[in-house]
């Protein structure tokens, strides 16, 4: 398995974030809330970005440490939670994780609630796809 996280990867044009934030879907597993949203298969099956608040993390060292650790959590648990069910649902996913604590959380909090919130996400997409029997001439 791949666990490298690709330039492909990062969310980064303004229109499919502004299209994230307009016509997505949140979910919230606190200190965590997800925004994704649903969109055909492309070339990569997921596209993400993480936000940091400088209203709530006020000191930047406690900012890069909190996106690191988000960062980390998403990386080591998207192959085995959030690809598979994409893949099956042939469809993929942009996906803005916003960090909502005032306080830095510790590691194993932040990968507890990244898990929930990748579980959710890859049921919306399973959710999302076209049973067998729906398909006309069944």
């Amino acid at each position: 398995m791949d666990y490298k996280l690709h330039k492909e990867e990062k969310l980064c044009s303004r229109t499919a974030i502004n299209n994230l934030f307009d016509e997505g879907k949140s979910l919230m597993a606190f200190p965590l809330r997800a925004a994704y949203r649903l969109r055909p298969s492309g070339q990569q099956p997921v596209r993400f970005l993480i936000s940091i608040p400088k209203k709530r993390i006020h000191k930047a060292v406690e900012r890069v440490l909190l996106r690191r650790r988000t960062r980390e959590s998403y990386r080591l648990n998207r192959n085995q939670l959030l690809v598979p069910a994409l893949q099956q649902a042939d469809c993929g996913v942009d996906i803005a994780f916003v960090y909502l604590d005032k306080t830095p959380a510790p590691y194993q909090v932040i990968d507890e609630k990244m898990i929930s919130l990748l579980e959710r996400i890859a049921k919306a997409a399973a959710d999302h796809s076209p049973e067998p029997s729906q398909q006309p001439g069944s």
